[in-house]
């Protein structure tokens, strides 16, 4: 770093600006590579730009290798072609960005090289590049630090572009269906629409403590309410819970409600979006994840919750009693005692049922007790109509058909209550008030993106489709 200060302050000596504010590109490298047989055959010259990875020096001719966000090239640099200036180069360094204009031809190797002509320092950068640039692997740095690791892995680069590929397409499958996109407030006074720990603030201004939302369920169906029938949000939310390979605080849902409709045809609707999702970003029918490969097929596989639960464990799980599910808890390895009875069975369906789940399926027909603003089975009541889709052992999304009855509602909330379901505190009055003035029937869904990510694009954990994951603060590292 030393040196390269030396540097910088011996480039403002020469007159020279080691941070300009802009440069004229006519070119990125990969369009000097799609039209190399047009500026050959012209013998137009390019002017583009891009950060240095590697310098070979040969007296008095020098190769580079540039990368930009689209490709990386070589250049050619030699005295004879720049006179005096070529001595300049001596104050580049891997790391920095420069500007280069010049003639475009293929080396004997077959490889494509701007000769330059003129070039220009862009950005001096103080820090090397990780020593291993080419491959960085160590996976502390790579999320602490993700711009060095998208400078270093192409792959992983290539990863985030696929993932915002793929929030745009579920956007244009929504809207190619009449969805209107709307946004929610993320501060709430109360929060609500998932049983989840919330990260609490405090507003200024109004003299009270807010919440950062857990969902935006209860906001969206507040719209299905005054008039709006087919709606949606790609939406920020935060649960103030565990850090793991399928969690972060931070996290992106997709939550949609379609008026008239319930969760059989919300079921359709998610069945055609993944298939949309599948075959516009060219995934092939093959879908890999971690250690297990499928076929992708539909219609998906269905599953009832709790003849999956019941046959794993031998018994009808909403007949017994409290202390029965505590020694079923138990002997499954599950620290049960901050829980409620709905919490404890559905860490037994995660841990006996849900991970030996691998094709897509759809688990339907939830207990009640855990789902507290579902409607309730229309053959059965002790059960409400949601299903969960489920992906080599990953929860994808949870949906409904929502639960428009104002005085059931309550009910639910209170029930909640009682059983000391997670982070539950209140009651949010204004959504009862406002299903009092009624809301037609609807199917709703939520959608984990980042999880969505990690399966469509084969990576092991949500910590490589967020691009700055939560992280515990570092020994010595300041707030």
């Amino acid at each position: 770093m030393e040196e390269r200060l030396k540097k910088i302050e011996k480039l403002k000596e020469l007159g020279i600006n080691p941070y300009p504010h802009s440069f004229n590109r006519t070119h990125t490298f990969r369009q000097i590579r799609e039209n190399f047989a047009t500026l050959i055959g012209t013998g137009q010259k390019v002017s583009t730009c891009g950060r240095v990875i590697t310098v070979r020096g040969h007296g008095k001719t020098i190769f580079a290798t540039l990368a930009d966000g689209t490709d990386s090239m070589q250049i050619y640099l030699r005295r004879d072609e720049l006179g005096e200036k070529f001595e300049l180069f001596q104050y580049f360094d891997a790391g920095d960005f420069m500007g280069a204009k010049g003639s475009v031809f293929k080396t004997k190797t077959g490889e494509i090289t701007v000769l330059v002509d003129d070039y220009v320092l862009l950005s001096k950068s103080l820090r090397p590049l990780p020593e291993k640039w080419h491959g960085l692997r160590d996976i502390e740095i790579r999320y602490r630090k993700r711009y060095l690791d998208l400078i270093s892995n192409t792959e992983v680069r290539e990863i985030f572009k696929k993932r915002t590929q793929l929030i745009n397409l579920v956007r244009q499958f929504l809207d190619k269906r009449g969805f209107l996109e709307v946004e929610t407030p993320v501060l709430q006074a109360i929060y609500g629409g998932a049983a989840a720990y919330p990260f609490k603030t405090h507003y200024n201004a109004l003299e009270q403590d807010m919440f950062l939302r857990i969902a935006d369920e209860l906001y969206l169906k507040r719209l299905v309410v005054g008039g709006f029938e087919k709606v949606y949000e790609v939406c920020r939310d935060f649960r103030n819970e565990g850090v793991d390979r399928m969690h972060n605080p931070e996290f992106t849902m997709l939550e949609l409600y379609l008026a008239y409709a319930d969760y059989n045809v919300i079921m359709d609707l998610i069945e055609q979006m993944i298939e949309y999702l599948i075959t516009e970003m060219g995934s092939g029918k093959k879908l890999k994840f971690v250690d297990k490969e499928i076929e992708f097929k539909t219609p998906f596989r269905r599953l009832k919750y709790m003849d999956g639960l019941n046959d794993k464990l031998g018994v009808d799980v909403l007949s017994i009693e409290e202390s029965e599910l505590n020694k079923l808890c138990e002997q499954n390895g599950i620290d049960y005692k901050k829980l409620g009875f709905g919490s404890k069975m559905d860490k037994l369906f995660g841990e006996l049922v849900q991970k030996e789940i691998v094709e897509p399926t759809f688990v339907v027909d939830y207990p009640k007790i855990i789902s507290p603003l579902a409607k309730t089975h229309r053959d059965d009541e002790r059960l409400v109509e949601r299903f969960e889709l489920i992906m080599f052992g990953v929860e994808i999304a949870n949906a409904f058909t929502e639960l428009n009855d104002p005085i059931e509602q309550r009910k639910r909330f209170e029930q909640q209550l009682a059983h000391k379901e997670e982070g539950i505190r209140q009651i949010d009055e204004d959504f009862i008030q406002a299903l009092e003035h009624g809301m037609p029937p609807t199917g709703g869904i939520g959608i984990g993106i980042d999880r969505l990510c990690m399966v469509l694009l084969n990576q092991p954990s949500i910590r490589d489709v967020i691009l700055f994951p939560q992280l515990r603060k570092e020994s010595g590292e300041k707030l």
